[in-house]
Protein backbone atom coordinates (compact mmCIF):
# COMPACT_ATOMS: atom_id res chain seq x y z
CA UNK A 1 0.00 0.00 0.00
CA UNK A 2 1.48 3.38 -0.97
CA UNK A 3 1.90 6.27 1.44
CA UNK A 4 -0.41 8.35 -0.77
CA UNK A 5 -3.31 5.99 -0.04
CA UNK A 6 -2.56 6.26 3.69
CA UNK A 7 -3.23 10.03 3.68
CA UNK A 8 -6.77 10.58 4.95
CA UNK A 9 -8.88 13.72 4.83
CA UNK A 10 -11.07 15.35 7.52
CA UNK A 11 -10.31 12.83 10.25
CA UNK A 12 -11.80 13.20 13.74
CA UNK A 13 -9.11 13.48 16.41
CA UNK A 14 -11.54 12.53 19.19
CA UNK A 15 -9.98 9.04 19.65
CA UNK A 16 -6.46 10.46 19.56
CA UNK A 17 -6.43 12.92 22.47
CA UNK A 18 -7.00 12.05 26.12
CA UNK A 19 -9.12 15.15 26.73
CA UNK A 20 -11.62 13.62 24.28
CA UNK A 21 -12.04 16.86 22.34
CA UNK A 22 -13.87 16.33 19.05
CA UNK A 23 -11.96 18.30 16.41
CA UNK A 24 -10.84 17.33 12.90
CA UNK A 25 -7.51 17.20 11.09
CA UNK A 26 -7.60 18.27 7.46
CA UNK A 27 -5.03 15.54 6.69
CA UNK A 28 -4.06 12.51 8.77
CA UNK A 29 -1.61 9.63 8.34
CA UNK A 30 0.16 7.01 10.43
CA UNK A 31 3.77 5.92 10.05
CA UNK A 32 5.36 2.76 11.43
CA UNK A 33 8.93 3.18 10.20
CA UNK A 34 11.46 5.82 9.21
CA UNK A 35 10.91 4.83 5.59
CA UNK A 36 7.15 5.41 5.81
CA UNK A 37 7.77 8.76 7.47
CA UNK A 38 10.17 9.84 4.74
CA UNK A 39 7.64 8.81 2.08
CA UNK A 40 4.91 10.86 3.75
CA UNK A 41 7.14 13.91 4.11
CA UNK A 42 7.94 13.70 0.39
CA UNK A 43 4.27 14.17 -0.55
CA UNK A 44 3.52 17.70 -1.82
CA UNK A 45 0.36 17.92 0.33
CA UNK A 46 2.41 17.14 3.43
CA UNK A 47 5.32 19.40 2.52
CA UNK A 48 3.01 22.38 2.12
CA UNK A 49 0.98 21.79 5.29
CA UNK A 50 1.56 22.63 8.92
CA UNK A 51 2.55 19.41 10.68
CA UNK A 52 1.63 17.99 14.06
CA UNK A 53 3.33 14.81 15.29
CA UNK A 54 0.95 12.83 17.46
CA UNK A 55 1.92 10.17 19.97
CA UNK A 56 -0.57 9.25 22.66
CA UNK A 57 -2.31 12.64 22.58
CA UNK A 58 -1.94 12.85 26.36
CA UNK A 59 -0.37 16.30 26.53
CA UNK A 60 -2.57 18.19 24.08
CA UNK A 61 -5.60 20.43 24.29
CA UNK A 62 -7.24 21.05 20.92
CA UNK A 63 -9.26 24.27 20.78
CA UNK A 64 -10.08 24.14 17.07
CA UNK A 65 -9.81 21.95 13.97
CA UNK A 66 -6.24 21.43 12.78
CA UNK A 67 -5.81 22.88 9.29
CA UNK A 68 -2.73 20.83 8.49
CA UNK A 69 -1.47 17.26 8.58
CA UNK A 70 -1.40 15.12 11.72
CA UNK A 71 1.25 12.41 11.52
CA UNK A 72 0.70 9.67 14.09
CA UNK A 73 3.94 8.05 15.24
CA UNK A 74 3.50 4.27 15.54
CA UNK A 75 7.14 3.14 15.31
CA UNK A 76 7.47 0.04 17.50
CA UNK A 77 10.33 -1.96 19.00
CA UNK A 78 11.80 -2.67 22.43
CA UNK A 79 15.24 -4.21 22.87
CA UNK A 80 18.31 -4.32 25.07
CA UNK A 81 21.05 -3.24 22.66
CA UNK A 82 24.08 -3.28 24.95
CA UNK A 83 24.42 -5.34 28.10
CA UNK A 84 27.65 -6.64 29.57
CA UNK A 85 27.07 -9.19 32.32
CA UNK A 86 29.90 -7.59 34.28
CA UNK A 87 28.67 -4.02 33.75
CA UNK A 88 26.42 -2.07 36.07
CA UNK A 89 24.29 -0.64 33.24
CA UNK A 90 22.52 -1.66 30.06
CA UNK A 91 21.25 0.31 27.08
CA UNK A 92 17.61 -0.14 26.08
CA UNK A 93 16.19 1.20 22.82
CA UNK A 94 12.48 1.84 22.19
CA UNK A 95 10.61 2.89 19.09
CA UNK A 96 9.05 6.31 19.50
CA UNK A 97 5.54 4.93 19.02
CA UNK A 98 5.76 2.51 21.94
CA UNK A 99 3.69 3.40 25.00
CA UNK A 100 5.86 4.87 27.75
CA UNK A 101 4.43 2.64 30.46
CA UNK A 102 4.95 -0.35 28.18
CA UNK A 103 8.64 0.52 28.09
CA UNK A 104 8.74 0.78 31.88
CA UNK A 105 7.17 -2.66 32.19
CA UNK A 106 9.60 -4.10 29.63
CA UNK A 107 12.65 -2.79 31.51
CA UNK A 108 11.35 -4.15 34.81
CA UNK A 109 10.91 -7.51 33.12
CA UNK A 110 14.58 -7.31 32.12
CA UNK A 111 15.47 -6.66 35.79
CA UNK A 112 16.66 -3.15 34.95
CA UNK A 113 15.90 -0.08 37.04
CA UNK A 114 15.94 3.67 36.62
CA UNK A 115 12.49 4.57 35.28
CA UNK A 116 10.24 2.80 37.79
CA UNK A 117 9.35 6.19 39.36
CA UNK A 118 7.93 7.18 35.95
CA UNK A 119 5.43 4.30 35.85
CA UNK A 120 1.96 4.88 34.41
CA UNK A 121 2.80 8.23 32.82
CA UNK A 122 0.55 8.34 29.75
CA UNK A 123 1.82 8.93 26.25
CA UNK A 124 4.49 7.49 24.02
CA UNK A 125 8.25 7.06 24.24
CA UNK A 126 8.81 9.64 21.52
CA UNK A 127 7.01 12.35 23.47
CA UNK A 128 8.94 11.69 26.69
CA UNK A 129 12.14 13.61 25.82
CA UNK A 130 10.27 16.54 24.29
CA UNK A 131 9.19 17.70 27.74
CA UNK A 132 11.63 15.72 29.89
CA UNK A 133 8.84 13.87 31.69
CA UNK A 134 9.21 13.49 35.44
CA UNK A 135 7.44 12.30 38.57
CA UNK A 136 8.12 11.29 42.17
CA UNK A 137 11.69 12.58 42.33
CA UNK A 138 12.85 11.34 38.89
CA UNK A 139 13.11 12.78 35.39
CA UNK A 140 13.78 11.25 31.98
CA UNK A 141 17.15 13.02 31.76
CA UNK A 142 18.40 10.93 34.71
CA UNK A 143 18.59 7.82 32.51
CA UNK A 144 18.62 9.30 29.00
CA UNK A 145 21.53 8.27 26.74
CA UNK A 146 20.54 9.45 23.25
CA UNK A 147 17.75 9.58 20.71
CA UNK A 148 17.40 9.48 16.95
CA UNK A 149 15.23 12.02 15.18
CA UNK A 150 14.42 12.72 11.56
CA UNK A 151 14.90 16.25 10.26
CA UNK A 152 11.67 17.16 8.48
CA UNK A 153 13.33 19.49 5.94
CA UNK A 154 15.96 16.98 4.73
CA UNK A 155 14.74 13.52 5.76
CA UNK A 156 18.09 12.85 7.44
CA UNK A 157 18.38 11.00 10.75
CA UNK A 158 20.35 12.70 13.47
CA UNK A 159 21.50 11.45 16.87
CA UNK A 160 21.03 13.76 19.87
CA UNK A 161 22.99 13.24 23.11
CA UNK A 162 21.62 14.28 26.49
CA UNK A 163 23.60 17.52 26.35
CA UNK A 164 22.29 18.32 22.87
CA UNK A 165 18.68 17.84 24.03
CA UNK A 166 18.98 20.80 26.41
CA UNK A 167 16.77 19.26 29.09
CA UNK A 168 15.15 21.47 31.72
CA UNK A 169 12.04 21.30 33.89
CA UNK A 170 9.46 19.96 31.40
CA UNK A 171 11.59 21.43 28.65
CA UNK A 172 13.95 20.42 25.87
CA UNK A 173 15.48 21.89 22.74
CA UNK A 174 12.58 20.32 20.82
CA UNK A 175 10.14 22.69 22.55
CA UNK A 176 12.44 25.65 21.92
CA UNK A 177 15.01 26.33 19.17
CA UNK A 178 14.31 23.08 17.27
CA UNK A 179 10.52 23.06 17.65
CA UNK A 180 8.79 21.37 14.68
CA UNK A 181 12.12 20.68 12.96
CA UNK A 182 12.65 17.07 14.07
CA UNK A 183 10.53 13.96 14.60
CA UNK A 184 11.78 11.53 17.24
CA UNK A 185 12.03 7.96 15.89
CA UNK A 186 13.72 6.10 18.78
CA UNK A 187 15.00 6.70 22.31
CA UNK A 188 17.85 4.93 24.13
CA UNK A 189 18.09 4.87 27.93
CA UNK A 190 20.97 3.73 30.14
CA UNK A 191 19.46 1.69 32.97
CA UNK A 192 20.86 0.02 36.08
CA UNK A 193 21.56 -3.66 36.61
CA UNK A 194 22.59 -2.91 40.22
CA UNK A 195 19.58 -1.14 41.64
CA UNK A 196 19.93 2.22 43.40
CA UNK A 197 16.31 3.13 43.99
CA UNK A 198 14.97 6.64 44.53
CA UNK A 199 12.32 6.58 47.26
CA UNK A 200 13.01 10.05 48.63
CA UNK A 201 9.51 11.24 47.71
CA UNK A 202 7.44 11.14 50.89
CA UNK A 203 4.32 9.55 49.42
CA UNK A 204 6.44 6.74 47.97
CA UNK A 205 7.80 5.73 51.36
CA UNK A 206 4.31 5.92 52.89
CA UNK A 207 2.77 3.81 50.13
CA UNK A 208 5.55 1.22 50.32
CA UNK A 209 4.93 0.97 54.07
CA UNK A 210 1.20 0.51 53.39
CA UNK A 211 2.18 -2.32 51.05
CA UNK A 212 4.06 -3.95 53.94
CA UNK A 213 7.48 -3.15 52.47
CA UNK A 214 9.59 -1.47 55.14
CA UNK A 215 13.06 -2.21 53.76
CA UNK A 216 14.84 -3.21 50.55
CA UNK A 217 12.07 -2.59 48.02
CA UNK A 218 12.60 -3.91 44.51
CA UNK A 219 12.16 -1.78 41.36
CA UNK A 220 8.86 -3.61 40.84
CA UNK A 221 7.76 -2.58 44.35
CA UNK A 222 8.54 1.06 43.61
CA UNK A 223 6.67 0.85 40.31
CA UNK A 224 3.62 -0.64 42.03
CA UNK A 225 3.72 2.10 44.68
CA UNK A 226 3.85 4.80 42.00
CA UNK A 227 0.95 3.18 40.15
CA UNK A 228 -1.12 3.13 43.35
CA UNK A 229 -0.39 6.80 44.04
CA UNK A 230 -1.17 7.90 40.49
CA UNK A 231 -4.42 5.95 40.39
CA UNK A 232 -5.51 7.44 43.72
CA UNK A 233 -4.84 11.02 42.61
CA UNK A 234 -5.25 11.15 38.85
CA UNK A 235 -8.38 10.24 36.89
CA UNK A 236 -8.24 7.61 34.16
CA UNK A 237 -8.62 9.33 30.74
CA UNK A 238 -10.69 6.33 29.62
CA UNK A 239 -13.25 7.33 32.27
CA UNK A 240 -13.03 11.12 32.22
CA UNK A 241 -11.20 13.31 29.70
CA UNK A 242 -8.00 14.87 31.01
CA UNK A 243 -4.31 15.33 30.26
CA UNK A 244 -2.91 14.74 33.74
CA UNK A 245 -1.19 17.72 35.35
CA UNK A 246 -2.23 20.79 33.39
CA UNK A 247 0.23 23.23 34.99
CA UNK A 248 3.93 23.19 35.78
CA UNK A 249 5.01 23.67 39.39
CA UNK A 250 6.37 27.23 39.60
CA UNK A 251 10.00 27.81 40.53
CA UNK A 252 10.48 30.79 42.83
CA UNK A 253 13.54 32.63 44.07
CA UNK A 254 14.37 32.04 47.72
CA UNK A 255 13.50 35.69 48.41
CA UNK A 256 10.06 35.40 46.78
CA UNK A 257 9.37 32.13 48.59
CA UNK A 258 10.35 33.58 51.99
CA UNK A 259 8.19 36.62 51.31
CA UNK A 260 5.17 34.45 50.53
CA UNK A 261 5.88 32.20 53.50
CA UNK A 262 5.41 35.13 55.87
CA UNK A 263 1.95 35.74 54.37
CA UNK A 264 1.01 32.07 53.94
CA UNK A 265 2.80 30.01 56.63
CA UNK A 266 1.46 26.70 55.28
CA UNK A 267 2.97 27.26 51.83
CA UNK A 268 4.96 24.11 50.93
CA UNK A 269 8.22 24.35 49.03
CA UNK A 270 10.99 22.07 47.83
CA UNK A 271 14.57 23.42 47.57
CA UNK A 272 16.16 23.26 44.14
CA UNK A 273 19.20 24.85 42.53
CA UNK A 274 18.58 28.58 42.37
CA UNK A 275 15.41 28.65 44.43
CA UNK A 276 12.34 26.77 45.61
CA UNK A 277 9.73 24.75 43.71
CA UNK A 278 6.16 25.29 44.91
CA UNK A 279 3.28 22.86 44.23
CA UNK A 280 0.90 24.45 41.74
CA UNK A 281 -1.87 22.22 43.10
CA UNK A 282 -1.60 23.87 46.53
CA UNK A 283 -1.81 27.36 45.04
CA UNK A 284 -4.83 26.41 42.91
CA UNK A 285 -6.61 24.74 45.82
CA UNK A 286 -6.08 27.81 48.03
CA UNK A 287 -7.86 29.84 45.35
CA UNK A 288 -10.91 27.59 45.71
CA UNK A 289 -10.80 25.78 42.37
CA UNK A 290 -10.44 22.15 43.45
CA UNK A 291 -13.54 20.10 42.58
CA UNK A 292 -15.40 22.96 40.88
CA UNK A 293 -17.53 21.97 37.91
CA UNK A 294 -18.87 24.16 35.14
CA UNK A 295 -21.28 21.88 33.30
CA UNK A 296 -19.19 19.95 30.81
CA UNK A 297 -15.77 20.75 32.33
CA UNK A 298 -14.04 21.60 35.57
CA UNK A 299 -11.25 20.87 38.05
CA UNK A 300 -10.86 17.34 39.34
CA UNK A 301 -12.18 16.67 42.84
CA UNK A 302 -9.04 14.86 44.01
CA UNK A 303 -6.29 16.83 42.26
CA UNK A 304 -6.42 20.55 41.63
CA UNK A 305 -3.73 20.30 38.92
CA UNK A 306 -6.04 18.29 36.67
CA UNK A 307 -8.61 19.96 34.43
CA UNK A 308 -11.27 17.59 33.14
CA UNK A 309 -13.79 17.14 30.36
CA UNK A 310 -16.91 15.66 31.95
CA UNK A 311 -18.30 15.07 28.46
CA UNK A 312 -19.03 17.33 25.53
CA UNK A 313 -16.66 20.15 26.49
CA UNK A 314 -15.00 22.27 23.85
CA UNK A 315 -11.26 22.79 24.08
CA UNK A 316 -11.88 26.53 24.38
CA UNK A 317 -13.92 25.91 27.56
CA UNK A 318 -10.95 24.21 29.20
CA UNK A 319 -8.47 26.78 27.88
CA UNK A 320 -10.57 29.63 29.29
CA UNK A 321 -10.84 27.87 32.65
CA UNK A 322 -7.05 27.51 32.72
CA UNK A 323 -6.70 31.26 32.08
CA UNK A 324 -9.09 32.03 34.94
CA UNK A 325 -7.08 29.81 37.29
CA UNK A 326 -3.83 31.47 36.22
CA UNK A 327 -5.31 34.92 36.84
CA UNK A 328 -6.60 34.00 40.30
CA UNK A 329 -3.26 32.54 41.42
CA UNK A 330 -1.48 35.63 40.08
CA UNK A 331 -3.85 37.90 42.00
CA UNK A 332 -3.63 36.01 45.31
CA UNK A 333 0.04 35.01 45.35
CA UNK A 334 1.79 37.08 42.71
CA UNK A 335 2.92 33.81 41.11
CA UNK A 336 2.56 33.03 37.40
CA UNK A 337 1.44 29.53 36.46
CA UNK A 338 2.37 28.08 33.08
CA UNK A 339 0.55 25.24 31.31
CA UNK A 340 2.38 21.95 30.95
CA UNK A 341 -0.15 20.90 28.31
CA UNK A 342 0.30 22.10 24.71
CA UNK A 343 -2.70 24.20 23.70
CA UNK A 344 -3.43 23.98 19.99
Amino acid sequence: MSSVSLLEHDVSLHPYNTFGIDVKARLFARFRSVEELRALLALPEVQQAEKLILGGGSNLLFTQDFDGVVLKNEIQGLEVIAQDEDADTALVRAGAGESWHGMVQYTLGQNLSGIENLSLIPGTVGAAPLQNIGAYGAELQDTFDHLEALETSTGRLRTFTREECGFGYRESVFKGPLKNQFIVTSVVLRLQRKHALNISYGALRTTLADMGIEADPTPQDVSEAVIRIRRSKLPDPAQIGNAGSFFKNPELSQFKFDELKTQFPDLPGYPMPGGVKVPAAWLIEQCGWKGRRFGSHGVHENQALVLVNHGGAQGANIRDLAHEIIASVREKFGVELHPEVNIM
